[in-house]
């Protein structure tokens, strides 16, 4: 199992230490150092200034939003950063939710997995650097009865397939995720629970295109923290948990909350979403169970972090995404240099 790191969203006044802690990531050999994009920073930037201050570590986008951009800037923009960082690039790619890509992008959230499929098929055609035409219900290249002509990518990429993920939470985008891509980004992803709410879509997915799970990337993110007291500990994740389980897109379009009841939380599931949209954000965060956060965090001492990265391992986990928490920069690397340790207890490393 591999160790990443993810940086999550840019601009939120920690800038500095963030790249000091993808540099310590790099230094200490994490494998791959993702950034985010929701509608503040925009992942591309982010992962070009990483990479331009590291010397090893790959840079990956977790997400680059689909219906921000049309899929052949897509295939442009992971060539040209797989080509500026001498091969490091990860594209990974996601829907967002109704509510950005409506409200934000002005692109109607509808028929996600159809679009996904097509998304994918193009920015990998462009890639090849054929002549890039396709006839989908979604896009048609070239438009018809125009101008526009079959044009082929002038950049060329370091690698000729790059590695491509896709961020996917509910079973039919997990089970496409399997057939279609390389890797998948999960978040929330409890050990326990992973096979029944991930790994089986997943295969199946695999089975479709005729592949085994052999070279796919199974990649959550967890946030980890490291301290003495677990209670204390989870307190500090229980706003972000409850945002996501309570306010992430609308009553029926939660992923997250979905989630969360799959793994066994009807109730508490809807009792945090409830008080959410109502308002009532300090009761949502009340309400979320300490054994959510424990199951989808990574806290404690490195003994107990340890043998929480055994079961992810065991669970079938080939890069373990770290958050590292901390209210100082010298907490976020203490934290960093704990998920090294940690694997190196656990015999991973």
């Amino acid at each position: 199992m591999r160790l990443g790191i993810n940086l999550g969203y840019w601009g939120a006044g920690m800038d500095g230490d963030n790249l000091a802690v993808a540099q310590e990531a790099d230094r200490l050999g994490y494998d791959v150092c993702w950034a985010a994009e929701a509608y503040g920073s925009d992942a591309p930037t982010v992962l070009a200034w990483v990479a331009a201050k590291t010397e090893r570590i790959d840079v990956g986008s977790a997400i680059m939003q689909i219906p921000a951009r049309q899929p052949a800037m897509t295939a442009m923009t992971a060539a040209t950063l797989d080509s500026l960082t001498g091969g490091r690039f990860r594209l990974g790619l996601g829907v967002s939710g109704p509510q950005v890509s409506e409200g934000w992008y002005g692109v109607k959230f509808d028929k996600p997995l159809a679009r996904t499929r097509e998304y994918v098929e193009i920015v990998r055609k462009a890639m090849t650097r054929e002549r890039l035409s396709y006839d989908g219900e979604h896009w048609t290249l070239p438009l018809p009865g125009g101008p526009g002509k079959p044009i082929k990518l002038t950049v060329h990429p370091q690698r000729e397939h790059i590695p491509l993920y896709i961020a996917a939470i509910g079973p039919k985008n997990l089970e496409q995720t399997g057939e279609i891509a390389d890797g998948a980004l999960l978040i929330f992803p409890s050990a326990e629970h992973l096979e029944e709410t991930a790994l089986r879509h997943l295969r199946a997915g695999r089975e479709k295109a005729g592949l085994t799970m052999d070279g796919f990337d199974v990649c959550p993110t967890l946030p980890l923290a490291l301290g003495d007291d677990v209670n204390a500990l989870a307190d500090v994740f229980r706003p972000y948990t409850a945002l996501y389980v309570g306010g992430m897109g609308s009553r029926k379009q939660n992923f997250y909350n979905q989630l969360a009841q799959r793994m066994g939380y009807e109730k508490e599931a809807a009792e945090i979403q409830d008080k959410y949209l109502a308002g009532d954000k300090t009761g949502a965060a009340a309400a979320v169970p300490h054994s959510l956060i424990d199951q989808t965090t990574l806290l404690g001492s490195v003994e107990r972090i340890a043998e929480r990265m055994t079961a992810y391992a065991e669970a079938g986990v080939t890069t373990l995404t770290l958050a590292p928490a901390g209210f100082t920069l010298d907490e976020r690397l203490a934290a960093l240099r704990a998920g090294v340790e940690a694997m190196e207890h656990a015999g991973l490393a």
